[in-house]
């Protein structure tokens, strides 16, 4: 099965990362349905370690935090993001080129040479006129450029051991956002195992979820995020010659965004 990683737009001071993913000539059958009391058993340890995760992710509210997104080595995202100062750093990485963006206060700033008829240097955007799905915000909910609750949202079995928490994601369930995000193919859809793909995640010392890995199966790549340097000093500073973004951006912005 043939995939192929892709740009699918911008959101939340990242890119909005999409997989294509191929169509699948076989549907793979359904596994038997548990019995009551082994799956009231799992849901009970899902629910334990989902909650982990949760707390885990806290500190997006809380301290600056650096993230990094890779998918199939091929997409990679850096970003340094301090909430409680509204200040943040992103550099995105892709076949194509690069796409840089800053934040500051209510101010955000975009470079790149990827997109259809914008400048090569630095340009301002205008808050009123981003899409909806191209969401920058220091607003808690929406403030994590790893886009770990999407991921958390997902998930459809986990155990906890220890620092270490294993399971099931549902891959098609990844709601499009910042991160780590997945597509179905030119048919429209996800092999059935997508439904029940592996990841792993850990918590560090202090619990908070520092990583959190999708292997490559079910046509899916290989996809990581990882948090680390918690409460480091994010400093940015507005670009000198920033210019105002052109009209030709904005439909090229979030999902409705091309290619």
């Amino acid at each position: 099965m043939t995939r192929r990683a892709t740009l699918a737009g911008i959101s939340a001071g990242l890119l909005l990362l999409g997989c294509s993913v191929g169509a699948p000539t076989k549907r793979e059958p359904r596994p038997e349905s548990a019995p009551v009391s082994a799956a009231s058993g799992d849901a009970t340890t899902t629910a334990e370690a989902v909650g982990l995760l949760r707390a885990g992710t806290a500190f997006v509210n809380q301290t600056s935090y650096r993230s990094d997104v890779d998918i199939a080595s091929q997409i990679t995202t850096l970003s340094h993001t301090d909430s409680v100062h509204r200040r943040l750093t992103a550099r995105v990485s892709a076949p194509g080129g690069v796409i840089e963006i800053r934040m500051i206060d209510d101010e955000v700033y975009l470079k790149t040479g990827l997109l259809r008829g914008v400048v090569d240097g630095w340009m301002v955007l205008d808050p009123a006129r981003m899409p909806s799905d191209f969401a920058l915000s220091f607003a808690p909910g929406k403030n994590d450029s790893g886009g770990s609750a999407r991921l958390i949202d997902a998930i459809v079995t986990a155990r906890a051991d220890g620092q270490q928490i294993s399971g099931t994601i549902d891959a098609t369930r990844i709601v499009p956002g910042n991160g780590i995000s997945f597509r179905p193919g030119p048919g429209g859809v996800f092999p059935d195992s997508a439904r029940r793909h592996a990841f792993r995640a850990s918590l560090d010392a202090e619990g908070r979820l520092v990583s959190f890995l999708m292997p490559e199966a079910s046509g899916l790549p290989n996809a990581s995020l990882r948090y680390s340097d918690f409460g480091a000093t994010v400093t940015v500073a507005r670009p000198p010659g920033a210019v105002a973004a052109p009209d030709a951006l904005y439909p090229q912005l979030g999902l409705g965004g091309g290619n």
